[in-house]
């Protein structure tokens, strides 16, 4: 598998994939169900990309951090921004995966379709368990287990999806409890091979102990 992928040079176009937009809306609504956050919390939104996510939470937060690795693709959350007037929005350049720091702390972290495009899963999740407010909870969507299916190239993907008992292992030694975790989305659409295929992402939760 390729270790990069420009997602600058995709930010532009990325929102005009269906299965993309109906991937946010529904992982959203699950963290909303989940989670529950509200107008007193701070959140992080950890490969927030082209806010996708982060707007469809925004409005029932506090404030929203949106840290991505692309410039491109904050570019466009950042118009997004723009055009509705948001000043509870803020974006930042960071890699966590290459050892970039960052500041704050949240009371709810989320992430979904980012962990798959990690090397190293263990060490970017105890960063985030370790950016949480004592009591604050994570919560991450990815892929389950895909076999390769459901990207058209392996281009910066480390991982065919995740079994769920590997990913809280994780959640665990990264010192988060309460774990928990659902369907957050299914999604039908053309696999590599050419098949329609249906696809499953879970929402796994965690709580830092306080």
């Amino acid at each position: 598998m390729a270790e990069t992928r420009d997602f600058n040079k995709e930010a532009a176009t990325w929102d005009e994939n269906p299965a993309r937009v109906k991937i946010a809306t529904d992982v959203a609504r699950a963290i909303m169900d989940t989670v529950r956050p509200d107008k007193a919390m701070d959140v992080l939104d950890f490969g927030a990309g082209t806010g996708l996510l982060s707007l469809a939470v925004q409005p029932h937060v506090h404030s929203i951090t949106a840290i991505d690795s692309s410039p491109g693709m904050l570019a466009v959350l950042e118009e997004k921004m723009r055009k509705q007037g948001l000043t509870n929005v803020q974006t930042r350049v960071v890699d966590l995966g290459k050892g970039d720091a960052f500041d704050g702390r949240f009371d709810v972290i989320i992430s979904s379709m980012t962990f798959h495009h990690i090397s190293d899963v263990g060490s970017v999740l105890r960063k985030l368990a370790a950016a949480l407010k004592p009591g604050g909870r994570i919560a991450i969507a990815d892929l389950d287990s895909d076999d390769g299916k459901f990207h058209d190239s392996a281009e910066g993907v480390f991982h065919n999806g995740f079994d769920r008992c590997t990913m809280l292992k994780q959640f665990e030694i990264a010192g988060l409890t309460m774990i928990r975790n659902r369907t957050a989305a299914i999604v039908r659409k053309p696999s590599i091979d050419g098949e329609i295929r249906t696809f499953t992402l879970f929402l796994m939760t965690g709580k830092k102990p306080e």
